[in-house]
């Protein structure tokens, strides 16, 4: 498939779908006209690119993603302690979550605060 249908499908943009390509974490193919520049995507790379949206929005860094999926896709994973990284991102985002929480309660507390006040923002004093 093209990126543009790759883009529409996954809901990424072109340019975060090149980006995770020059970064070495997809992969495509040249297209089977040798007449343009179009690169065609595998049908598996929809799961792929999912996951690494989500991994982003988990706090996973594109160095982390790299060195990860290379670890995914190596037939030996000897010098990579797959179990204690991913210890380490999991204990991560529950750090995150934690603290998420705690500043949701923040938000809550503030706007229940200007409820009760009765704070008018339009006075400029």
């Amino acid at each position: 498939m093209r990126i543009g249908e790759l883009a529409k499908r996954t809901g990424l943009s072109r340019d975060s779908i090149r980006f995770y390509e020059k970064n070495g974490l997809i992969r495509s193919d040249p297209g089977d006209e040798p007449s343009n520049n179009y690169r065609d995507y595998p049908e598996d790379l929809l799961p792929t690119l999912e996951m690494i949206a989500e991994a982003q929005a988990a706090g996973f860094t594109i160095s982390e993603l790299r060195r990860f999926m290379a670890q995914l896709d190596a037939a030996s994973i000897h010098d990579f302690d797959g179990e204690a990284f991913l210890q380490g991102k999991i204990e991560e985002v529950e750090r995150n979550i934690i603290r998420s929480k705690r500043f949701l309660e923040t938000l809550k507390a503030a706007k229940s605060a200007l409820a009760i006040g009765g704070v008018d923002d339009t006075d400029p004093d």
